[in-house]
């Protein structure tokens, strides 16, 4: 059973659902929640030269989630990630991201998202919409998440756990730096794929 909403028993999710009793075990997860960098994974994929990706990652970040297991309108999230400390394995690479051909880090530290709304899909299955801004520029994107689960680990936290994926266009928020291949086609895909493992911790009332 997901932790937003029920589903009907033909597959779909129930018109009603909102307005039903929510189980125990739903309503015991209804919320506030502080994602935990330590166990959570930021990422993302760039196609290089038409023929590889390179990944990477943000290791500095913090957000936090409102989860409602009634109704999953009334759920919630948002993200800081701080925009120097993007890590793809390559000190020169980092270096060109954060240059003003890409992030401009020292004029705009810091990438947000701001979840505008949140709905159940069927299953385990949710998807959350918000303003994602970067570069001082601000535009709306869908992340479609998977509920992994909820447990209490051994120092007695709280944690709920979610993967999710979105795409985007880097030259909607401006990023439109890019090299000619002599074979055709550019150095850097415009399309990025961002992929995020996500572990929250509830916090103490």
């Amino acid at each position: 059973m997901g932790i937003f909403g029920r589903k009907s028993t033909d597959g779909a999710e129930s018109p009603a659902a909102t307005a039903t009793p929510v189980s125990p075990e739903l309503a015991a997860l209804t919320g506030e929640y502080t994602i935990d960098p330590a166990h959570s994974t930021i990422g993302f994929v760039a196609r290089h030269a038409m023929v590889t990706n390179v990944k990477g990652k943000f290791n500095d970040f913090e957000g936090t989630l409102h989860l409602d297991g009634g109704d999953p309108a009334r759920s919630t999230a948002s993200l800081d990630i701080r925009m120097e400390s993007i890590d793809t394995g390559s000190a020169d690479r980092d270096g060109h991201l954060k240059s003003a051909d890409f992030f401009k880090t020292d004029e705009f530290p810091t990438m947000t998202f701001r979840s505008t709304k949140a709905e159940a899909l069927g299953g385990e299955d949710y998807r959350i919409t918000g303003d994602l801004e970067i570069l001082g520029t601000t535009r709306q994107i869908s992340i479609d998440l998977e509920f992994n689960g909820a447990a209490k680990d051994p120092f007695g936290n709280e944690r709920v756990g979610f993967e999710g994926k979105a795409e985007l266009l880097r030259s909607e928020w401006g990023i439109t730096w890019n090299a000619a291949l002599e074979t055709g086609g550019v150095l850097v895909s415009d399309k990025i794929k961002l992929n995020f493992d996500i572990s929250a911790i509830r916090n103490a009332d």
